[in-house]
């Protein structure tokens, strides 16, 4: 069961840019809006240097680490060839200009920023 959780307005994240998710407890959630306002949402944490992929270059559906440029792809969470590792993703939905998040139920808190 989804547990839909309403993050922010797709207009409040640039184009081609990203907006963080922070938790209480665990690294945040960076969420990407594409050129098409297609919405993603992985871990703002690369698998390799831990760079924040919210402060990454998007273009087309991936982002690029801004500690050593490696692409994500956006809708997997895995990492462009040849490069190897994945990163974590979460269920998003646009609904009448609202993105939502299909976050855990657990006592951790969100904040968007």
């Amino acid at each position: 069961m989804k547990n839909w959780t309403r993050i922010c307005r797709v207009d409040d994240i640039p184009r081609l840019g990203a907006r963080v998710v922070r938790r209480t407890e665990g690294p945040n959630i960076a969420v990407f809006r594409t050129a098409t306002d297609t919405c993603f949402a992985l871990l703002d944490r690369c698998p390799h240097k831990n760079g924040p992929l919210s402060q990454g270059i998007v273009y087309g559906e991936r982002v690029a680490c801004p500690l050593h440029n490696q692409s994500v792809e956006l809708a997997t969470g895995c990492m462009v060839a040849p490069d190897v590792g994945e990163v974590r993703r979460f269920d998003v939905k646009v609904e009448d200009g609202a993105v939502y998040l299909d976050l855990p139920v657990t006592a951790d808190r969100y904040a968007y920023g």
